[in-house]
């Protein structure tokens, strides 16, 4: 953060204070309320390349857990104005438009992947 982005080089937190997230943005991830479906970690995953950065040390499984179990994944916005939202209660008409989005032919994986957050 203070090194490559350069954003924040006068920052001097210690590990607790970023345990406790004292930093400035955030970092959503995939499976958690502003990001819900697993799979869109994959589209992370084959963008930034990650088979052939780690060199098969990182792998994910089926269910888009990440190995080793240490291992995590997110989006990082270092703007001072980034806040965490939820994406909310989903319709089904919006489901579909997600599903159809994503290639998919119906809307079932979909609605297993988005969890709860489908009404």
């Amino acid at each position: 953060r203070t090194t490559l982005w350069g954003y924040a080089a006068e920052e001097k937190l210690t590990l607790e204070e970023m345990l406790k997230v004292r930093y400035q943005g955030i970092r959503p991830a995939p499976g958690y309320p502003s990001q819900p479906d697993h799979r869109e970690k994959k589209t992370m995953w084959d963008l930034l390349e990650i088979d052939k950065l780690s060199e098969g040390t990182l792998t994910l499984t089926e269910s888009y857990m990440m190995m080793p179990s240490a291992s995590v994944s997110a989006l990082v916005f270092a703007h001072p104005q980034a806040k965490y939202f939820s994406v909310g209660q989903v319709n089904k008409d919006q489901v579909q438009a997600y599903s159809d989005r994503r290639g998919e032919s119906g809307v079932e994986g979909t609605e297993r992947w988005l969890g709860s957050t489908v009404l």
